[in-house]
């Protein structure tokens, strides 16, 4: 597999392709988690709808971006919004950022990552952050591209407590490093 492809705006005609990818990445990186139930309840069809609603409210502040390959389709999304208030970090919110399992550690995470980044300093908010669960290990991704890990908490959702942890970017001004790189 190569990491050729593309990074762009997603369309509602790909609102079923995120879905899937979201239900697969969630099966893959949250088994052991979330509880089984909310592994088995998860439907693409359900997850369609959501995410047709979210692309179709897509505006100046809010982005889904989707990671494309010839010959694949879609093999990644993430999504980036102006952040909540009381947030750790002013600014924008990385609130989804999931790559298909065949497809991770080949720069399309980062690629991902860093055009969510561009959009929210472009969009005038100076930080970013990212909250992760605590127990799934791809949150080291965050650290690597430069995130500062500046907050906690507990969440509970479906009846469990799940800790996480919130990874910032203070200061877009100068995107960091991984983000610089070409490729």
């Amino acid at each position: 597999m190569s990491q050729s492809g593309q990074i762009r705006r997603a369309r509602v005609s790909d609102a079923r392709a995120i879905a899937q990818i979201h239900v697969e990445t969630w099966r893959a990186a949250y088994a052991g988690i979330l509880p089984d139930r909310v592994m088995l309840e998860m439907s693409v069809d359900s997850k369609t709808a959501h995410w047709r609603r979210v692309i179709e409210k897509q505006g100046s502040h809010e982005l889904v971006l989707v990671a494309e390959v010839p010959l694949a389709g879609l093999v990644g999304f993430a999504s980036c919004a102006r952040g909540a208030p009381g947030a750790p970090v002013e600014g924008g919110e990385v609130q989804t950022l999931y790559v298909m399992p065949d497809w991770q550690e080949q720069g399309f995470g980062r690629r991902l990552l860093c055009n969510c980044l561009r959009t929210i300093r472009s969009a005038a908010m100076n930080g970013a952050y990212a909250w992760v669960l605590a127990a799934n290990h791809s949150r080291f991704f965050y650290e690597a591209m430069g995130g500062q890990r500046i907050g906690e908490r507990v969440e509970r959702l479906w009846g469990v407590d799940l800790p996480e942890i919130a990874y910032g970017w203070r200061d877009l001004a100068r995107l960091p490093e991984p983000c610089r790189r070409r490729g």
